[in-house]
């Protein structure tokens, strides 16, 4: 496999409103020798990390439901999305990062935390990584109703593990991480 090679023309940022968002054109050339121009937008949000709470006794697991603006936008008719609880790592690790969000939008806080992999959820034009963890939860680690914080509105869902695996096939659940996230603690056979 050879490598490519990148000349960057221009790098110009578009907005810093929220996030960073650039204007990059650059030559790649290809293993063949060949160059092609490329004009790309690429928005930078920052790496985050999303974790699923699991529990083997009661076959269940807790995921969120919020209000997603982009999702909306794209034909989502209520804007509301069930997910994985996630947020953006900040100035935190991680796994820091996982069990903070747990607390904040579930409530739940949790012991053994199990870091799974990381993934680009949107490589085309999105800079994040997302570093994906698994825990499991009890009752007895809930400190509060979780729900978010600041200006969040979050619902806490506990649901069993076929019903959320349904709710998959069904399109009820359409958030990709939570999608990996759900497959793959079937994969791991620990449900069962």
């Amino acid at each position: 496999m050879s490598s490519l090679k990148i000349d960057v023309i221009k790098d110009k940022i578009l907005s810093e409103n929220y996030f960073v968002l650039r204007n990059i054109t650059y030559n790649l050339t290809r293993g063949s020798g060949e160059v092609v121009r490329h004009k790309r937008e690429v928005y930078d949000r920052g790496n985050g990390a999303t974790i699923l709470l699991y529990n083997r006794e009661r076959r269940s697991v807790v995921l969120t439901r919020q209000f997603r603006v982009a999702t909306w936008v794209n034909g989502n008719a209520d804007g509301m999305l069930i997910e994985s609880c996630a947020g953006l790592l900040d100035a935190d690790a991680p796994e820091a990062c996982a069990r903070k969000e747990a607390i904040e939008e579930t409530g739940f806080e949790v012991g053994e935390v199990t870091k799974l992999f990381e993934l680009y959820m949107s490589p085309g034009g999105v800079t994040e990584l997302i570093h994906f963890f698994m825990a499991e939860y009890s009752e007895a680690a809930r400190v509060n109703a979780g729900g978010g914080v600041d200006d969040e509105d979050i619902d806490v869902l506990e649901l069993p593990f076929e019903k959320a695996l349904a709710m998959v096939r069904s399109g009820e659940i359409r958030d990709g991480k939570t999608v990996i996230l759900l497959q793959h603690l079937q994969l791991l056979g620990m449900m069962d």
